[in-house]
């Protein structure tokens, strides 16, 4: 069974060495955990959603493998919230469509997207751009990278 993102980012983060840390990355490697780090480190990657860690929105508390969406199956939804993604849709539409996605994910899968967001994923999971460009050569990168 798949790990949540959360899962493959906290095994990375414990991880002692740079290389342990890429091969985790590298055996968990999906276009969703690519696309998080994309978010995250790109600085041209430019949010439509409110910036900010205090997202008003309701943790979904169901325990993991229950109730609730997986990030992984949400990736190819995550453009819409950035500018270029999906521009013809409303910013209250686009705002309310990333509260519904934090709803339905694992709380801590919704954390995992705010931080991207926010562009503080890596402060909370030591995995560094450096990692992250070595596990993934091929990501292309827009305004950083």
């Amino acid at each position: 069974m798949r790990l949540l993102i959360s899962e493959v980012l906290q095994k990375a983060h414990s991880a002692k060495t740079k290389a342990a840390k890429i091969k985790i990355l590298q055996e968990n490697n999906t276009p969703t955990l690519r696309s998080i780090f994309i978010i995250n480190f790109d600085e041209s990657i430019v949010p439509r959603v409110p910036l900010g860690e205090d997202v008003p929105y309701r943790p979904n508390d169901a325990p993991k493998g229950t109730e609730h969406t997986l990030l992984e199956q949400e990736g190819k939804k995550l453009y819409r919230f950035f500018k270029g993604g999906d521009d013809r849709l409303p910013g209250m539409k686009v705002e309310n469509m990333f509260i519904q996605m934090l709803e339905g994910l694992h709380q801590e899968e919704a954390e995992v997207l705010i931080k991207a967001v926010n562009k503080t994923l890596h402060k909370k999971y030591r995995v560094t751009l450096a990692v992250v460009k070595e596990a993934f050569p091929n990501i292309e990168w827009g305004g950083r990278g």
